[in-house]
């Protein structure tokens, strides 16, 4: 890494912990001076997701901020939730069409424009953060993913990640796989068609906002949105009875930043490495603020509204499992470019499981049950 790069990430960071303690009113704040000498760029940026939502929400919000403070100014832009510009799901046409400049969303969403930008954001059974981050940025994802997007003249870039995801919210239990059949379920991206496979019935066109509405009138039996940090927020604990786990469907669910190629090529360089910079840190912060908040919520859920969460069975995680593969290799077989993201996820997929079977899985796999732990650990010191 270069002494400029790593010049920019040191600046790019420390500007991100003065963003969480800072208004913005105070982030906006630019001396007039400065915009007298520079020219003021001014962007807007759509979300997916409601205005100011938790963890997704706040993520382009602190983007901005970010961008703003360390172009001095130079780069203003607005952040518009869900619905405020254009609707949720309308965000890279947005983008791709010049409308905007930039959006925050999920690339899963996209399938039917392009079937392999799914792999970049969560696929079934697949990589965690930590995983995707690496396949993303020394793994030759990041490439692959400009290829799938270059063709709608939009440049994507990592913009944060929620975590393993939870199982979802069930109004009746789940004991095989046969209680999938004609189940309706809010379920995007690969993960809606394992749902097909057996025999579910996938909605991928909610969003977070009309969840709670559509589990309340039963014009879904089943949802999943992210997990306890937003989910307590849109009240859904209120309108379902049981909190399936895990999350097979979403291990590591990547965000993105889409930006217009065309504006991205008009700015100075500068500005181009700031873009890149900011949306890098925001991609780790996002996943710092959903771990703490995801923590925090459940023991809300818990404690105070006696939320009741279940194990998806053995069986039923089997059989969503076979049914992954069949998907993956049908999508495969119809479509070259997503054979070829393909072939390198799943390749980077066998070697860091491999890797990790030696390190944190190995860790995991340890449950020390606290009944014949000693009541004290005594340690002694070596002079």
């Amino acid at each position: 890494m270069s002494k400029v790069i790593q010049t920019c990430w040191i600046l790019g960071l420390t500007l991100l912990l003065g963003c969480q303690q800072e208004t913005p009113s105070k982030l906006s704040s630019v001396p007039q001076k400065d915009f007298i000498s520079h020219q003021v760029i001014e962007w807007r940026l759509a979300t997916s997701w409601p205005k100011n939502l938790p963890g997704l929400g706040m993520a382009p919000e602190r983007f901005a901020q970010l961008v703003e403070q360390m172009s001095n100014g130079r780069l203003v832009i607005t952040v518009y939730g869900a619905g405020e510009l254009m609707p949720a799901l309308s965000v890279f046409d947005g983008v791709s069409n010049g409308t905007i400049e930039m959006a925050h969303s999920a690339s899963y969403y996209w399938k039917g424009k392009a079937p392999a930008a799914q792999f970049f954001s969560s696929i079934p059974f697949g990589l965690n953060a930590q995983q995707m981050n690496a396949w993303l940025h020394y793994g030759g994802g990041m490439e692959l993913w400009e290829e799938v997007y270059q063709p709608f003249g939009v440049l994507p870039l990592a913009g944060g990640n929620t975590g393993m995801q939870m199982g979802g919210w069930f109004n009746k239990i789940i004991v095989s796989p046969e209680d999938f059949k004609g189940l309706k379920m809010r379920l995007p991206g690969l993960g809606g068609e394992v749902l097909k496979k057996l025999g579910g019935v996938p909605v991928d066109a909610l969003a977070g906002r009309e969840l709670y509405g559509a589990l309340q009138t039963g014009a879904i039996d089943a949802a999943e949105w992210v997990g306890p940090y937003n989910d307590l927020s849109l009240g859904l604990h209120q309108v379902a009875k049981y909190y399936y786990y895990p999350g097979w469907h979403e291990p590591g669910s990547t965000m993105e930043f889409l930006i217009n190629q065309q504006a991205f090529s008009t700015l100075p360089n500068d500005l181009k490495m700031i873009v890149k910079v900011a949306a890098r840190a925001i991609n780790q912060d996002m996943l710092d603020d959903y771990t703490q908040g995801h923590i925090a919520a459940m023991d809300v859920l818990l404690n105070e509204h006696n939320v009741q969460v279940k194990l998806f069975p053995n069986t039923v995680i089997r059989a969503l499992k076979y049914a992954r593969d069949d998907v993956l290799n049908s999508e495969a077989a119809k479509d070259p470019l997503f054979n070829k993201v393909l072939e390198s996820y799943m390749a980077n997929e066998k070697s860091v499981k491999r890797y990790f079977s030696y390190t944190e899985d190995a860790l995991s796999r340890f449950e020390l049950d606290d009944k014949n732990q000693p009541q004290t650990l005594t340690v002694t010191m070596v002079k």
